[in-house]
């Protein structure tokens, strides 16, 4: 039978996991087994950078921080080796980051499911998250496309002012 300090201390740890998933915008689960270590520093890094808090979690206290959230879901994934990776901002940035080290590793590393915004997310759904580019890069191609008819109206006004200045000098 556990003592009451190492079950005080697993109440913590789910505690402060439900309070982390109950601020997050977006988590994934992975698989790790099977990178190495200098692999699962630089993706630590990366994550890190990208303000995406990772860390390796008993499938057992994520099971139970799950359903103090109101997710039933992930029990079934919730078996062998298990990272979690939880964003407060960007709501694909840990899909991306992960979905990219996992199409490298060889099959050494792999999406579970994950949630964002309060709806559960299977492995596929998970990848096809990852495929989607950052607020950044939309934005840019936003503006990119915008750009074109407005360089395009500029040029047609400008030919217009030449025309008729040539009209009015002759």
């Amino acid at each position: 039978m556990a003592s009451a300090k190492v079950l005080e201390a697993k109440q913590a740890k789910v505690d402060a996991l439900t309070e982390q998933l109950k601020k997050a915008s977006a988590c994934v689960l992975v698989d790790y087994k099977g990178i190495t270590v200098a692999d699962d520093t630089k993706l630590r890094k990366e994550l890190r950078e990208a303000g995406v808090s990772y860390s390796v979690q008993k499938n057992t206290l994520i099971r139970l921080a799950m359903h103090n959230i109101g997710f039933d879901q992930f029990d079934s994934v919730l078996e062998g080796t298990t990272a979690i990776a939880v964003s407060e901002g960007d709501q694909t940035v840990a899909a991306r980051i992960l979905g990219e080290f996992a199409e490298k590793s060889e099959g050494k590393f792999s999406l579970k499911a994950g949630f964002v915004d309060g709806e559960y997310f299977d492995a596929a759904q998970i990848q096809k998250l990852s495929k989607i580019p950052s607020k950044e890069v939309l934005l840019a191609q936003l503006l990119g496309s915008l750009q074109g008819p407005i360089q395009k109206l500029a040029a047609t006004l400008k030919a217009l002012a030449d025309k008729k200045a040539e009209e009015e000098a002759a």
